[in-house]
């Protein structure tokens, strides 16, 4: 794997190099060119979503996870059986089930209202293609980070041509995706319905698995981008409001105070903390 990653490297810098590459980059830079109408910089509230999401999607795994692999769950919920819903009897689950649904609930409500406010302010067009330049642009990207001299970041204005596909693929394929196999799966989609007949219980859990695996890559991968192309400038851009110029550590310590909130919300992840908060809407219990 190592004389193949270093053999891929070589032939990247070789042919970046040479006068077909020097030519090939003058016409794809990698980031494709922003319309004179994108918004720059990153507003107020794509920073609380960034990181309400953020908090939510590592939870969620972490729920998810727990639901798959662990064969004697902890405790179970129950939830209460009121006037409107008599006539459905309540259904027991595992207690990282009930956080499951309840923070994808949460992560739901999250993406409408990112929703409405992305395509509301025009920040749609940073994160969604406008022209088929996209691609040789990423495969620009691509070059230029195998070969070690990574692209030239300016977020502030746009994104290079891996980011926007991987940004648009993320939340308007993935998070649809996790979102419809979810619903497909829970107990709130009937059994009585017609379209189960084309789309089986089975085919959204065979979705939604490698859609979280896709999660996990993806934060991995933008994580380590943030740290090693200009860390102090990227956190500053989303955790600290300070403009597009500022170099200095407050979004690195905004940055850490809401990673330490993440931590503490996952160590909190376990029936003994869970059990308040789920007996608010149900009867939880060790069998």
């Amino acid at each position: 794997m190592i004389v193949v990653l270093a053999a891929a490297v070589l032939g990247a810098r070789g042919y970046l190099g040479s006068s077909a590459g020097r030519e090939f980059l003058a016409d794809y830079p990698g980031q494709p060119p922003a319309t004179a109408d994108t918004p720059n910089g990153f507003p107020w509230w794509l920073q609380w979503q960034h990181f309400f999401n953020f908090f939510l999607i590592f939870l969620i795994i972490r729920a998810g996870w727990m639901v798959r692999t662990q064969r004697t769950p902890e405790a179970y919920w129950t939830r209460t059986v009121g006037p409107r819903n008599r006539q459905n009897p309540p259904a027991k689950m595992s207690i990282y089930l009930w956080l499951h649904y309840s923070l994808g609930s949460l992560w739901i409500l999250n993406g409408v209202v990112f929703y409405i406010l992305l395509f509301s302010t025009g920040h749609w067009r940073r994160i969604i293609p406008t022209g088929w330049d996209v691609f040789p642009q990423a495969f620009s990207a691509g070059l230029q980070y195998l070969s070690l001299e990574w692209p030239m970041e300016s977020a502030w204005q746009n994104y290079n041509g891996i980011q926007l596909l991987a940004y648009f693929v993320t939340v308007f394929i993935a998070a649809p995706l996790a979102v419809v196999t979810g619903l497909r799966m829970s107990s709130v989609w009937s059994n009585q319905w017609k379209i189960n007949r084309y789309y089986p219980v089975l085919l959204a859990r065979a979705i939604h698995l490698p859609v979280m695996f896709y999660f996990v890559v993806f934060i991995f991968v933008h994580v380590l981008l943030v740290f090693t192309t200009g860390m102090r400038r990227n956190l500053n851009y989303m955790y600290s409001s300070q403009g597009q110029d500022t170099v200095n550590w407050v979004g690195f310590w905004v940055f850490v105070v809401a990673a330490i909130i993440v931590v503490a919300g996952w160590i909190a992840a376990r029936p003994l903390f869970l059990q308040p908060v789920a007996q608010l809407t149900g009867k939880v219990t060790r069998r």
